[in-house]
């Protein structure tokens, strides 16, 4: 057996064939709760595999996952995995542009999407070529016009399909590919071999501890560790945080509880409900709301099975670091940094007034972004890894030149952020350079000053974004949603505040003000939006 995730995933399972894994329960509108055993839940992603292979569907065939979060979803993931095919996640906030832009980068040939997706999907298919089989998930609108490839609906894909086709022998060489990106360009597949993501983005089967040294040790862990986690992935599943999170879930042979969309509320009745002890989210965008909740309409909720909750994909301030600090005393708050090309890099040390500061593991430098060697403690460069990376973007050797490269005999990935390290190794995150601002010769991350900004009482959420000036040559400029209740904040109030944190070239020169911070269903920011609504002609000077 090889790092296979499809081969762990089936020893996990028969080592704890009648435990409990995997509990989607039903928000408002959304139909019957569902449990599965892990034997429960292989059987149905073998008979969904046995029906995507008979349907022509090969080993290293793309097929797109359009769903929301539910059973379905891994179900379908689990399928691909054990043909050998490659799942490749898709954003459902996409409209027709792109994803038919998505479909064709892609290479689908086979596509699960969700009913209420009909109309897209319908519009988006014809450019498409590749893509010549469908599987929906529920009834669609009766006003959604059909695609012009029928649809299997999903109850009979699962049902037709034999249990236990087999597609070659597996290998840690089989592919997953992610997408990543789309508010500031064409979102961009990842991939990886899985072999990679297992010790990169799951830490090897042992997440805090150490990973394992040969496939079969990961069931011997399971049936040696006993059950009680519960593992809640709050954000949606075609983000590489959430499906991280369920896989590192199943390879501890623990339970995942799943709700169709977010909802801070029902979130919070749910840790209750199911003792649920590790929960994962993005960011500002979903903790702040939860814990607003549970300060609020929810106070008194039982939290008190709660071990930590994980946040990655988008840094959290300090205010509302201190506002979990302040509710749930006991429970571990991990700010984690990683992404869709490095998996997991390291945790921030949650000190006050630091910045993004984090310890990284032995994988993760520092480089210059042009000779890719180690900068000097205090210089500017951009984050690698080495070891575990990526193979490269799809369909795009000139941005995988640009992003990956060799050295020292290793596979390195070169992100998109900027840091400093000093001398004991500790890394400052400053921010994506792709979203730097350059005011008169000057650098200003807007992570920095969106941190600063965020501990104002009357901000709620805030993204910074650069726009034109005549004099400066960008300016910067605060996009701004007002905590509820509070008076909006006026440019004067907010640069005092600035100014007490920051130098004065990244204090902001404008400011306007939003009724909602757009950003994507997992809580990143959407940069591309916030520049729209600051140079907008009525958006003050």
């Amino acid at each position: 057996m090889d790092y296979n995730l499809a081969d762990l995933f089936e020893s996990v399972v028969g080592m704890v064939p009648g435990r409990q894994a995997l509990v989607h329960l039903a928000l408002p509108g959304d139909g019957a709760e569902r449990r599965l055993t892990y034997a429960q839940l292989d059987a149905a992603a073998d008979r969904l595999a046995g029906h995507l292979y008979d349907s022509g569907v090969r080993p290293g065939a793309h097929v797109g996952l359009h769903l929301y979060n539910g059973v379905e979803y891994l179900q379908s993931l689990f399928a691909c995995l054990k043909i050998r095919a490659v799942p490749v996640n898709v954003n459902y906030r996409y409209v027709e542009d792109e994803l038919a832009y998505l479909y064709d980068d892609a290479d689908l040939v086979a596509l699960v999407f969700d009913a209420s997706f009909t109309a897209r999907v319908a519009a988006a298919l014809p450019r498409a070529p590749q893509l010549r089989h469908l599987v929906r998930v529920g009834t669609a609108p009766a006003s959604a016009p059909e695609p012009h490839i029928a649809p299997v609906a999903f109850a009979e894909a699962e049902a037709s399909g034999p249990a236990g086709r087999a597609a070659g022998r597996r290998s840690g060489d089989d592919r997953i590919v992610i997408y990543t990106g789309g508010t500031t360009g064409l979102p961009k597949g990842v991939v990886w071999r899985q072999e990679d993501l297992f010790f990169s983005g799951l830490g090897g089967g042992a997440p805090t501890g150490e990973p394992v040294k040969r496939p079969g040790e990961l069931a011997e862990r399971v049936a040696a560790g006993g059950e009680g986690l519960v593992f809640f992935p709050t954000a949606p599943l075609m983000h590489g945080t959430s499906m991280l999170t369920a896989l590192i879930a199943f390879g501890y042979g623990q339970r995942i509880v799943l709700h169709r969309k977010y909802a801070p509320e029902e979130v919070l009745r749910t840790f209750a409900r199911e003792r649920v002890t590790c929960v994962s989210l993005v960011g500002d965008a979903m903790l702040r709301p939860l814990l607003d909740a549970l300060e609020g309409p929810m106070r008194g909720t039982d939290c008190s099975s709660l071990l930590s909750v994980s946040s990655s994909g988008a840094i959290l301030s300090e205010s509302v670091r201190a506002q979990f600090a302040r509710l749930l005393p006991s429970v571990a708050l991990l700010n984690n940094f990683g992404s869709s090309e490095s998996g997991f890099n390291g945790t921030a040390t949650g000190e006050p007034g630091t910045g993004f500061r984090l310890r990284v593991n032995d994988r993760t430098s520092v480089v210059d972004p042009v000779t890719h060697r180690p900068v000097e403690p205090g210089a500017v460069g951009r984050i690698a890894q080495r070891g575990h990376v990526p193979l490269g973007y799809h369909n795009d050797p000139r941005k995988t030149a640009e992003t990956f490269f060799q050295r020292g005999g290793e596979r390195w990935v070169l992100l998109g952020d900027m840091a400093t390290v000093d001398a004991d190794g500790m890394v400052t995150v400053l921010g994506r350079g792709s979203q730097c601002i350059n005011t008169g010769g000057e650098k200003v991350f807007p992570e920095e000053v969106e941190q600063v900004l965020k501990g104002h009482p009357a901000v709620y959420d805030v993204l910074v974004a650069g726009v034109p000036d005549a004099r400066w040559g960008q300016r910067v400029t605060a996009v701004v949603q007002p905590r509820e209740g509070a008076d909006p904040p006026t440019l004067a109030v907010l640069q005092a505040h600035c100014r007490a944190h920051l130098a004065g070239y990244k204090v902001p020169r404008s400011v306007v003000l939003a009724a909602c911070i757009r950003r994507s269903p997992s809580g990143k920011a959407d940069y591309r939006w916030a520049r729209a609504v600051a140079e907008a002609p009525d958006a003050p000077e």
